[in-house]
């Protein structure tokens, strides 16, 4: 069969990809980037958001503005009669969200009581406990023999803390929280109901958190020491010049000007959220969803959950090592009561590692 006999056979072209018959150098190594996109919408993303301050500073208010959505719990599950908890509750609802193809699993996690009591001594406890317990949930899954494909990722990425909008310095339980909790989950730090102060006041009372923050070795998102290049840390060092973040959180729809926007109606006008000259909601949007999403997904898994991961292997292998061979393994029960178990057939040594990764912490 002569050459121009023969039949042709187009390869096949993904839709919107372009040809490059014409270019005689192209391999073709940038179709990747296509396929990535593809298999990414079809997986979906997950992201999960924990809301910590007092009650009445617009928590609630603030995430359904974020997602223009009825996203918070007390919107899902409204209670007019809820009373102050005992105790701080760790309350999560899971909302899945879709736009323009894309889909996403957002979980939104409230803390109810946090703040609320006369004596708030450790009140940050459970909250680091959840953290921590969601960082555990996740190794156990990682370390099982026949682990899932995809590992149900319930890790916090972002923990919103708002500063009550008193205009002069933060409380020692805003300095305490932060500089535990900085340690473990990314904190996005907000100045609550900021319509309440002046634009002097507001200004002044930014400057004052940021430097109290420095004073206290307190570290909160985007992190310096993460800047992955001179273009990182250029848009970041911009970023944290503005934190804390000024917002006004807002699910009502008012028409301005022939257009509908989300604000707040008071006698001498409306304050437009999505309105940088109003506030800056505009900002904390922008960097938990269309500019950082996955930067904070990326420090959660390989900074954060690194450093969990890490520290309780060590602790396991630690663990394992002080047990002689001959003597059957002790193993730390939920309750604290030792539980003696024989010890496992070491093939690989991994199952008595197993064993001993599941206590509690």
């Amino acid at each position: 069969m002569s050459e121009s006999a023969k039949p042709h056979h187009p390869s096949p072209q993904g839709k919107g990809e372009k040809t490059h018959a014409s270019d005689f150098s192209y391999v073709g190594i940038d179709a990747i980037l296509e396929q990535m996109r593809r298999k990414a919408m079809k997986q979906g993303f997950e992201l999960n958001i924990m809301v910590v301050g007092q009650s009445g500073l617009g928590k609630s208010t603030l995430m359904n503005t974020l997602f223009k959505s009825k996203v918070s719990r007390k919107s899902v599950q409204p209670n007019p009669e809820e009373r102050i908890p005992k105790t701080i509750e760790i309350k999560s609802i899971s909302h899945d969200i879709e736009e323009k193809g894309v889909r996403m699993k957002l979980t939104v996690i409230d803390t109810p009581g946090f703040g609320d009591h006369i004596n708030n001594e450790n009140c940050w406890q459970p909250i680091m406990k959840f953290i921590n317990d969601q960082y555990e949930t996740y190794l156990q899954e990682e370390i099982n023999i026949n682990r899932k494909k995809r590992i149900p990722d319930s890790r916090v990425h972002c923990c919103i803390y708002f500063i009550p909008p008193t205009g002069h310095c933060l409380r020692p339980l805003d300095v305490e929280f932060m500089r535990r909790l900085s340690k473990v989950v990314n904190i996005v730090p907000v100045i609550a109901k900021a319509d309440t102060l002046t634009l002097e006041e507001r200004d002044f009372f930014k400057q004052t958190i940021r430097e109290e923050l420095r004073a206290n070795g307190i570290d909160v998102y985007p992190q310096k020491e993460f800047d992955e290049d001179a273009d990182d840390r250029m848009i970041n060092d911009k970023i944290r010049e503005m934190i804390p973040f000024a917002v006004v959180g807002s699910d009502q729809e008012y028409q301005v000007n022939g257009k509908r926007i989300l604000g707040r109606k008071t006698k001498w006008g409306t304050i437009e959220v999505e309105n940088i000259g109003h506030c800056e909601f505009a900002y904390l949007r922008d960097l938990l969803i269309r500019t950082h999403m996955q930067n904070i997904k990326d420090i959660t898994g390989s900074i954060h959950y690194e450093t969990y991961r890490v520290r309780r292997l060590n602790e396991s292998n630690a663990h394992f090592k002080s047990q002689p061979s001959d003597q059957p393994a002790v193993q730390p029960k939920a309750n604290g009561q030792p539980e003696v178990k024989p010890s496992a057939p070491q093939a690989n040594g991994v199952a008595a590692k197993h064993e001993v990764m599941s206590h509690e912490m």
